[in-house]
């Protein structure tokens, strides 16, 4: 237990991870969908990127670092949480 009483983690971002914080709105879905097409796609072109430098140019240490690169900007969107979407019963 922390000095102030309080008994969760804290998060990276106020949008991170299963529970939100009170202060913080989250995303709309429209919001979401942007995210994914723009990261999804981001992610495509570095992996592509990374392909022609591992096997074409012959730089593995550049491709493998854009490899990973890719990776994580595609799978950035999925942290978010999105406004309405909670089990409220």
């Amino acid at each position: 237990m922390s000095e102030d009483g309080k008994t969760d983690a804290q998060r990276f971002g106020g949008e991170f991870g299963p529970f939100r914080k009170g202060e913080t709105t989250g995303v709309s879905l429209s919001t979401f969908k942007t995210l994914v097409w723009i990261s999804n796609l981001g992610g495509l072109a570095l992996v592509v990127l990374a392909l022609e430098m591992l096997f074409v140019q012959q730089m593995f240490g550049w491709g493998l670092l854009a490899l990973i690169g890719g990776v994580a900007i595609a799978l950035f969107p999925s942290n978010y949480e999105i406004v309405g979407m909670n089990d409220e019963s």
